[in-house]
């Protein structure tokens, strides 16, 4: 019988990896996580890229540190390619950007917990504890700017279906975490049409930023409904 990711961290027999691009944060923090948890191993990335490759090779890694801010992605686009790739491990975003909505979109797209970057080792501890328990971990003083309301999934898809087959691709390329140029080169397209497809995107979804566009896709899951590609 396999054990639950909460499980293996709690018993010692998973790996953590720390993505963060600034090497003393990850020193820092691996020291951190030594001293709160016995891990087989710490690994650190300074990418996404990286971190999504060590994903891929390692089958142990049950915790992942993650900062919003990395060279190759930002906000919360790598949150969500690394809760594709790793769907049982468990994520922790640390990040300078903790303000009450980021957070709530943090935790909406699959993060476990969100521990503002500067924190005492104590709160980093009493994330560790709060996830390993099956539960969400938020900073004090957190406050849901929703009022703990739900946006109507039934919403989210009315919107999605009111997108286009290319704009709908798009959208998924985004989800992907994809820069402008790197869909424009996939569908083999001007980078400017790409982005007066994206401003249409954010206009039908009733956003304003590729994040929230993201965010929309994730809760309705977006990836279900995705036209065909034929």
């Amino acid at each position: 019988m396999t054990s639950s990711p909460h499980t293996a961290l709690a018993s010692g027999t998973s790996s953590a990896l720390v993505v963060d691009d600034h090497p003393l944060f990850c020193d820092a923090l691996t020291l951190t996580l030594q001293s709160i948890a016995d891990f087989e191993e710490i690994r650190t990335a300074g990418t996404l890229e990286k971190a999504l490759e060590i994903v891929g090779q390692d089958s142990k890694i049950g915790l992942i540190i993650l900062d919003l801010n990395l060279p190759d992605v930002n906000g919360l686009d790598g949150l969500v390619r690394l809760r594709n790739a790793a769907t049982d491990a468990i994520i922790i975003i640390a990040s300078s950007m903790a303000d009450n909505r980021m957070i709530s979109h943090a935790l909406k797209a699959g993060a476990n917990g969100f521990v503002p970057k500067h924190s005492q080792r104590s709160v980093f501890r009493r994330a560790f504890e709060a996830v390993t328990a099956g539960q969400s971990f938020v900073p004090d003083g957190y406050i849901d700017p929703q009022g703990g309301q739900e946006n109507a999934p039934d919403d989210a898809l009315a919107r999605l279906a009111s997108l286009t087959n290319q704009q709908a691709r798009i959208l998924h390329l985004i989800c992907e975490g994809k820069l402008n140029k790197q869909i424009a080169y996939d569908l083999s397209i001007a980078e400017t049409t790409v982005k007066a497809h994206v401003t249409a995107i954010m206009r039908k979804l009733g956003v304003h930023s590729r994040t929230q566009a993201v965010l929309v896709a994730q809760e309705a899951r977006f990836s279900r409904v995705l036209p065909n590609e034929g």
